[in-house]
Order: structure tokens, then C-alpha cells, then sequence
């Protein structure tokens, strides 16, 4: 239930004085787009008769059924601490809906929320703390990013090692001021990497703030001179950027994924519902690693995962178990990327283990070896599998996979699949610097 009445967003617009909004909303793909009103027409907005071409935003409808309409999520309120005192900017999250008061089944909010309200039947909240990375990057004198980074800080170093301790400070203190709690942030092991946490929050909060965070790590990173890029593998040679999801399951407020009688600390439902993640995860990746780059960070030989088993003890399998135990019990996924949408993320992730639970699916054993130290053949033994290892596998194993089109709807699967096809094949077009340096003098 929102913690906003009309009343009070109305009353806060003045109070404040409040005289833009953005009423935001999130494309097929992960991009943030949004329609900006003033104060004087935010009661018709708050009565959710702003109207909008959904023919102009990517994945969404076709030109002979453009009509689309925002209807703001009044929880979502806030103000842009970086805007101006006077005349401030507001953002509403809105969902999208169609002329005659139906939900659009293509908005990505509208597919989680479908897909909560299954596990809401079934007596469960599905709670996720996200672990997000980024690149900080110098710009050009246009001001364009670039992939320059002076610095040569790795994991926890500081100032005067770490040159982004200044941004991501500001990062952080605006989000707290948003709203967000923050639990830690810190350099991460690549030059120029950062990683910023907050906290654990129900499914679609949790997506809502994916979305507002990239917003704030961009927009503070321009007022330093610097470029925030979420892009996985932005350099050859180092580690790319992740987002960890962190899930677990609650029932009457209580954790279900717990049990202290089990060698794992793990209940059986966490063990179904692992189990689902991982009949799916290939299916999945198209959605969790989404772009022809999120396979460059997906290689053997850095910290991503690429083998698809789960542990209690090391960082090398897809799954890791973390330490803690009773209400913090968690399943930490470790290949999804920040380039993916979160909504849609999520969406699978939790359809993959509500699959699990409700066809008591049991997933492998256990792993707690070195990954990257064993060899294929020993692998192979132990019946480990590898995630898709380019964005054309993840298409064929998304479409090969009934419950996608169940989770994600078959237009949806229909217009991601398309879209991917085609971002695959104008890369494999390209002639790359590499096949030039190899090839041109010795060919």
C-alpha cells in the first residue's frame, strides 16, 4: 500500500515548491525514459490521464495502436536533490496502460508485478538486495566518454589510490537523501570500479531502485567530469561489472529459505527453488546478460561465473550461499549484469524458483572446489555445465524454453528475441580491430 495519498503529493508539490515532474517509466530494454509536466498538471497525471505516443518507445506498441497511458505509482514520489532549491524536480515511477484501462502486458513493471502477484498466492514475498558495479571513466573535451582511468586502485583501496572516493561519496548521500539505505559501498578489483549496496527490499521496490540508482550514478558522476558506465566489460583485460542478486523468500515475515538443521543452513523450499534457477539459468541469461558485450565478461580466468553450479564456501560457481544464516538466509545469483532490466530480471528469477518449488525441483550437489582450478575433464565428471557463451547461444536457449514465454508473455519473448537476432548479426557484420591487427599483414 503506498505510503502517498493524492493529497499528500499534491500538498508536498507545493509545500516544496515543486514545479516540475517526471513521470518515469522503463522500455523493453532497461532505459529509463520519462514525460515531464509541470506542477499545474499534476492532478490530471495523478488521475492517470497523461497520454503518450507508446509507438516512439523501442519494444512497445505498433504505430495503429500508439495510445498509451501513464498511471503513477504514488509510492514512488521524490524530489532530484541535485535540482534546483527553488522550482524543484519531482519523479513519479509510472505503469503503463492501454485506452480502455487495461494494463500493457509489454511494460516490464506490469511482468513482475504479474509475477509477484503468483507468488503473493501462493503466501510468499520475494525479497532482493542487488550488488551494483560501475565504471567511472574520464571524458573527452566534447565532454563523450571515453575509457580512460588514471588510477590503478583494486578492492577496498582508498583515497589517494582510489580517485572516485569523492564521486561515489556524493553518489551516496544523494541516494540517502532519495530515500535509499545504503549498506556499503567500496572500490572494486578493476581501475576505475565501484560498487555501491543497498538494501534488501521486496522485489519490485528493488527494481524501482535499480533504475533510480543508475539515474543518481550518472547524473553525479557528470557534475565531477566523469563518465558512470554500467557497461559490463567496458576494457579488455580486467574484471567486469556485475550485479549480484541477492533473493530469498518470506512467508508471514518470516524467512522460509532457513533451516539450522540442514549441513547448509538451507530449508527445502530454498533447495526447490535453487533448483528452478537452475533448469531455467540458460534460458535465462538472455534476460540476466542481455548484450553482445555481457558475454566478454562471462570468460573463464576472471571472477564471473561461467560454470553453472552453486556453493556454501568459494565465489567461482553461479550460486554462492553466503554465511550468514537465519532471516539473512540468501541465494546469491552471480552472473546477471547491470546492463540487464531489472524488472525483467527479477521476473524470471522468481518465476525460474516458484517453478522449482511447485514441481519440487532439486538442484545438483553441491560444489565447494575451486572451479577455475579444475579442468575440463574434471568438470565434465561432475556433470558441471557452462552458461551460454555468447548472445547467440542465449537466444537459442531463451526460445528453447517454455517457461520464458510463461513468465515474459510471447509477444514480449517475441519482440526481446527479435531485437537480440539482430544486435547479433550487425556484430558478427563488423570487422574488428583485433581481426585487422592479426590478419591484414600476415594474411
Amino acid at each position: 500500500m503506498s505510503k502517498y495519498t493524492k493529497k499528500d503529493i499534491l500538498e508536498m508539490v507545493e509545500d516544496e515548491d515543486v514545479e516540475f515532474i517526471r513521470l518515469q517509466f522503463t522500455d523493453l530494454f532497461g532505459n529509463m525514459k520519462n514525460l515531464a509536466i509541470t506542477s499545474s498538471h499534476l492532478k490530471n497525471a495523478l488521475d492517470n490521464k497523461v497520454m503518450f505516443d507508446g509507438s516512439s518507445v523501442e519494444g512497445f506498441v505498433r504505430v495503429e495502436e500508439s495510445d498509451m497511458y501513464l498511471y503513477p505509482d504514488y509510492s514512488t514520489f521524490a524530489t532530484f536533490p541535485w535540482r534546483p532549491q527553488q522550482g524543484k524536480v519531482a519523479r513519479l515511477i509510472c505503469d503503463v496502460y492501454r485506452p480502455d484501462g487495461s494494463c500493457y502486458e509489454g511494460d516490464p513493471r506490469y511482468v513482475l508485478k504479474k509475477i509477484i502477484s503468483e507468488a503473493e498466492s501462493m503466501g510468499y514475498t520475494f525479497n532482493v538486495g542487488p550488488e551494483c558495479e560501475f565504471f567511472l571513466y574520464h571524458v573527452d573535451d566534447d565532454g563523450m566518454p571515453t575509457t580512460i582511468t588514471h588510477e590503478q586502485a583494486g578492492y577496498f583501496d582508498m583515497s589517494p589510490l582510489d580517485f572516485g572516493e569523492n564521486a561515489r561519496r556524493d553518489m551516496i548521500l544523494t541516494l540517502e537523501d532519495m530515500g535509499f539505505a545504503v549498506e556499503a559501498s567500496h572500490h572494486e578489483n578493476s581501475p576505475a570500479q565501484h560498487e555501491i549496496d543497498f538494501k534488501y527490499a521486496d522485489a519490485l521496490t528493488t527494481a524501482d531502485n535499480i533504475m533510480t540508482f543508475k539515474l543518481v550514478v550518472k547524473t553525479i558522476a557528470k557534475r565531477h567530469g566523469l563518465h558512470a558506465t554500467f557497461m559490463p566489460k567496458p576494457k579488455n583485460g580486467v574484471d567486469g561489472s556485475g550485479m549480484h542478486i541477492n533473493m530469498s523468500l518470506s512467508k508471514d515475515g518470516k524467512n522460509i529459505f532457513q533451516d539450522p538443521r540442514d549441513k547448509y543452513g538451507l530449508s527445502q523450499e530454498a533447495y526447490y527453488f535453487l533448483g528452478g534457477i537452475f533448469k531455467h539459468i540458460k534460458a535465462m541469461t538472455l534476460i540476466l546478460n542481455p548484450i553482445v558485450n555481457s558475454y566478454k565478461r562471462l570468460i573463464p580466468g576472471f571472477e564471473a561465473p561461467t560454470y553453472i553450479a552453486w556453493s556454501a564456501k568459494n565465489r567461482t560457481p553461479l550460486v554462492r550461499i553466503p554465511g550468514t544464516r537465519g532471516e539473512d538466509t540468501r541465494i546469491e545469483l552471480r552472473s546477471p549484469d547491470p546492463a540487464c532490466n531489472p524488472y525483467l530480471a527479477l521476473a524470471v528469477c522468481l518465476h525460474a524458483g516458484l517453478d522449482g518449488i511447485k514441481n519440487q525441483i532439486l538442484p545438483p550437489e553441491c560444489m565447494d572446489a575451486n572451479m577455475n582450478a579444475m579442468t575440463l575433464e574434471e568438470l565434465e565428471a561432475n556433470g558441471v555445465e557452462i552458461l551460454p557463451r555468447d548472445l547467440g547461444e542465449a537466444i537459442q536457449e531463451f526460445e528453447a524454453d517454455p517457461l520464458m514465454k510463461e513468465a515474459l508473455g510471447e509477444e514480449m519473448c517475441a519482440k526481446i528475441a527479435d531485437a537480440k537476432k539482430k544486435e547479433w548479426e550487425e556484430y558478427n557484420a563488423q570487422v574488428s580491430q583485433w581481426e585487422i591487427d592479426s590478419y591484414l599483414l600476415r594474411v
